[in-house]
């Protein structure tokens, strides 16, 4: 839970601190720019929002690993809310307006993960999880979009996800893959890699191993 927050307080800040023309930059997540990426996140923030108020009395289907939905192939962009989502992001005009949305959404969406029962079980997806194994796979969710948010930015130590939730993010990557990553790797160049967000040296390659034919790995 402290993660989770952690990790959405630091990305709403980066957000927050954004000048207006980041937002026509490019995001690291393929065809979309700052501005997209922000208005997807207002998405994931109202779907936060509606699973934890979404309660189940059902056994848990997929936990925070396996609540995945783990491709080999990156995203076409063919699905129609991906599609939306940069025609929507381009509606709002001026940046302060996304802004302001994400924040008041965003915000609402961190109050109610802190009051929220951990043990409790809530539905999304047709899937039925805990409270505390679907904010965790979240930490991994707003790490990977913090480092999309500034990978083509110019930014400082201060603007980087915080040292622990890189870490939680990179522990649920290799529960994924099932393989831990080389230790030679950080943790941001693990999340990167292992995710397709940029191609490994041939040194990296090499310490991978036989892990490298596994990857990159596409998160749904």
């Amino acid at each position: 839970m402290d993660l989770f927050s952690r990790s959405w307080t630091a990305l709403l800040t980066t957000v927050a601190d954004l000048p207006d023309d980041d937002f026509e930059r490019p995001s690291g997540c393929t065809g979309w720019l700052v501005r997209d990426l922000v208005c997807h996140l207002v998405i994931d923030a109202q779907d936060v929002l509606i699973t934890l108020v979404t309660p189940t009395q059902a056994e848990p289907t997929v936990d925070s690993v396996t609540y995945w939905d783990v491709r080999t192939e990156p995203p076409t962009g063919d699905d129609p809310l991906d599609a939306l989502i940069p025609r929507l992001a381009a509606a709002y005009g001026d940046p302060a307006l996304l802004k302001f949305h994400l924040d008041d959404v965003g915000s609402a969406a961190g109050r109610a993960a802190q009051l929220a029962d951990p043990a409790a079980r809530v539905s999304t997806r047709d899937e039925v999880l805990t409270v505390g194994d679907y904010l965790s796979a979240y930490v991994l969710e707003w790490t990977l979009h913090h480092l999309d948010l500034i990978a083509h930015l110019p930014y400082d130590e201060s603007q980087l996800p915080p040292t622990e939730t890189l870490a939680a993010a990179r522990a649920s990557l290799e529960a994924i893959t099932g393989t831990p990553f080389p230790a030679s790797l950080s943790d941001r160049d693990a999340l990167l890699i292992g995710t397709g967000r940029r191609a490994p040296t041939d040194a990296e390659t090499a310490a991978l191993g036989d892990l490298a034919a596994k990857l990159p790995l596409f998160l749904g």
